[in-house]
């Protein structure tokens, strides 16, 4: 049986590598996510993409150093003209504000690419439910296959 596939959207690379916080909430993503990315990360195919490398090189130039390295060995996914389409719709249809507009790029490339899973832990623009919902209503009415996206705690086992 084939590893199912996993496109990692930036911010659980972020938690990965970031300093331990303060924040109780913060420091458990955290926390799981080091556990995930052990755990679980080994026994699936992790996938990334060109807008993935770029949001993580951003920064202090250490922290992102360390981001880069940890997503090195990786599969990039390719930013199609059908990518770019399925974003734009994505956009037209969910509440996503236009300074998020990147994050309609990671559930279009997880959904075109035919990923199994798009873990993040961004609450506010990809796994909020209406996003969830709508991506969902888009692709069933495209014909196309929906990813679970998850947060890597709804993932510790595949």
């Amino acid at each position: 049986m084939s590893k199912p596939s996993v496109y990692i959207e930036t911010t659980v690379i972020s938690y990965m590598t970031a300093r331990p916080s303060r924040d109780l909430i913060t420091a458990a993503h955290q926390q799981i996510t080091m556990e995930w990315w052990e755990n679980t990360l080994p026994y699936c195919d992790p996938f990334i993409s060109p807008m993935v490398i770029e949001e993580v090189a951003r920064g202090d130039k250490e922290a992102a150093n360390l981001r880069l390295k940890k997503i090195s060995g990786f599969p990039v996914l390719k930013i199609t003209n059908e990518v770019r389409e399925l974003a734009d719709l994505y956009f037209t249809q969910t509440q996503i504000p236009e300074k998020a507009r990147g994050d309609t790029y990671h559930l279009a490339l997880a959904t075109y690419h035919g990923m199994d899973f798009l873990v993040s832990w961004n609450f506010t623009h990809i796994l909020a439910a209406p996003v969830k919902a709508m991506i969902q209503k888009i692709n069933t009415y495209q014909g196309i296959q929906t990813p679970i996206i998850c947060s890597p705690e709804e993932l510790m086992e595949v």
